[in-house]
């Protein structure tokens, strides 16, 4: 019996030490993942957040872009009877004006900006454009007897540069664009 007492006292004195290590050392782990679990967030929160602000910039350089890409196409959409009184248009024809800024250097230049800030659909949609401009030179025809080609072509582009601006989902087809 004395000697079941003292393997009790034993066992009695061996807990009452390990119990406040043992809570030490699980303490002790349970702050390092607490530590390492938010240094994660707090990283994964710095990420999301330069991810963000990377966007926010593409989302600058697209509008920009998309705005210059589409400047020619605002003068075909334009009325003759409302570039009249625009004294730079006047005694002008506008599809000639509008075709030559599509062939300028500069026109080119958005062109090659907007293959490394578009989505791969908008360049597609665009390059398809362009193509038929390019080979109006070999159709004989005037540009308003192709007007539903390049019209459908642009609406296609205007839609997919809604799509590539947070529009996704969009129900509208490319002749609503329109």
């Amino acid at each position: 019996m004395a000697a079941e007492n003292n393997a009790l006292a034993t066992i009695t004195a061996i807990a009452t030490l390990a119990t406040p290590v043992l809570l030490a050392v699980l303490s002790a782990i349970g702050w390092a993942l607490k530590t390492r679990i938010e240094a994660s967030r707090a990283e994964h929160d710095a990420q999301q957040a330069r991810i963000r602000e990377l966007e926010d910039k593409l989302r600058e350089d697209r509008i920009t872009t998309y705005n210059a890409l589409l400047n020619p196409f605002f003068l075909l959409f334009t009325t003759d009877a409302s570039l009249a009184s625009d004294p730079k248009f006047k005694n002008k024809n506008k599809n000639e004006i509008a075709i030559n800024r599509m062939l300028s250097f500069e026109y080119r230049q958005v062109g090659f900006k907007l293959s490394l800030v578009a989505n791969d659909e908008v360049v597609r949609a665009y390059n398809s454009l362009m193509q038929f401009f390019y080979h109006t030179d070999t159709d004989q025809r005037p540009l308003d007897q192709k007007t539903s080609n390049w019209i459908a072509l642009m609406a296609n582009l205007l839609l997919e540069i809604r799509r590539s601006m947070g529009n996704q989902s969009s129900k509208l087809d490319r002749w609503e664009m329109i």
